[in-house]
């Protein structure tokens, strides 16, 4: 059995989000000098509305902020950008919330396996190579042959999970 490579894990009480922005900019700015693409002020601007928590966040609400900070902002630039930011690994869709998360590891070629908490909202990220061989080992036991392998799996995070059973304490 190997070790679960955490990718982006739930926040603690104590987390300074702000690093963790800052960390992904800085990250994302590097990989895309080393692959020779650019991160326009307008991408490297939706990255980080997509950092702005650990949340999956839609593409009509980077939209909505886009707007109070350009008038002439359209659905169309917000999607090209998340595009580009996907392609690139710097982003993760959420297919079942139809939202976007940031990739702790853009720089690192990885499966994606998502802890999606129904309490709070907050979004898990691992990268399991158990899991990603079983199935492709199922897979392949049935003929199939995976393009793109993205699991997503809801539950309650822990600190939702002790508030809850703090509060049946009272």
């Amino acid at each position: 059995m190997r070790k679960t490579n955490v990718i982006t894990s739930f926040k603690k009480p104590s987390h300074v989000h702000q690093l963790c922005t800052e960390a992904a900019l800085s990250v994302a700015e590097d990989t895309c000098n080393l692959r020779g693409v650019r991160l326009t002020k307008l991408r490297r601007r939706v990255l980080e509305l997509v950092w702005t928590s650990h949340e999956p966040v839609k593409a009509y609400d980077i939209l909505d902020i886009l707007r109070d900070e350009h008038s002439g902002s359209a659905p169309s630039t917000v999607y090209r950008a998340l595009e580009f930011l996907q392609e690139e690994g710097m982003v993760h869709r959420i297919e079942s919330l139809n939202a976007y998360v940031g990739c702790g590891a853009p720089d690192h070629n990885h499966t994606s396996q998502f802890l999606i908490c129904r309490s709070c909202g907050a979004a898990a990220e691992m990268d399991d190579a158990d899991i990603r061989n079983l199935i492709a080992d199922k897979a392949a036991d049935m003929g199939f042959k995976i393009d793109e392998e993205i699991i997503e799996v809801k539950g309650i995070c822990s600190q939702c999970n002790d508030r809850c059973s703090s509060d049946k304490n009272f």
